[in-house]
């Protein structure tokens, strides 16, 4: 880091995390081998509980592959439809740390999406429940005591994928009614 003021406001150079956004929608256009392999050595960097690093990361760009974990998850998994590239995140099967290990999935599941949209590509998050499970640690070759709850779709977003879903000013509530000073406010 340099010692040199930055010219940007704080709202400015924290841009980047407030525009991502989930994409549930690609074109046929793969990401490049350096942009996963950035992502993915982002995700390697993520924080995690204790440093304890519980995660194992699959880069999967067989695009049949892909489609076959859609269709394990159906709708939950609907990002995979369209995607060229996924990353599964693989945790300890671990009931007694179960809360930790869901915390540090969601960590690494976000940091994820923040480093595909600063490479200008997307990411959408997928959801594995049940048997869905079960099957993409079959299609993935992931051993006993681990599993997926977690796989992110990535890359490049389609035009219809890029268009505002909400009219401006209405995708979020406003920050009055989610952000208190120091209490919570009464009435």
């Amino acid at each position: 880091m340099s010692n040199q003021p930055d010219d940007r406001t704080p709202a400015e150079i924290v841009r980047p995390l407030v525009g991502t956004r989930q994409y549930r929608d690609f074109t046929d256009e793969p990401p490049m081998d350096a942009q996963l392999r950035a992502i993915l050595e982002t995700a390697r960097w993520t924080g995690s509980s204790q440093n304890s690093q519980p995660w194992r990361f699959i880069a999967v760009r067989d695009v049949p592959t892909i489609r076959a974990m859609a269709s394990a998850g159906q709708r939950l998994t609907r990002s995979l439809q369209t995607a060229t590239a996924a990353v599964a995140i693989a945790l300890p099967d671990d009931r007694e740390r179960a809360t930790a290990l869901a915390y540090d999935d969601g960590r690494a599941a976000e940091r994820i999406l923040v480093a595909a949209s600063m490479l200008g590509l997307g990411g959408g998050i997928a959801w594995l429940k049940g048997d869905a499970r079960e099957a993409v640690r079959d299609l993935l070759g992931i051993p006993a005591g681990w599993l997926v709850r977690t796989v992110v779709a990535l890359g490049h977003p389609s035009a219809t994928a890029r268009a505002p879903k909400s009219a401006p000013g209405q995708a979020r509530l406003q920050r009055e009614q989610v952000i208190f000073e120091e209490r919570w406010p009464k009435g």
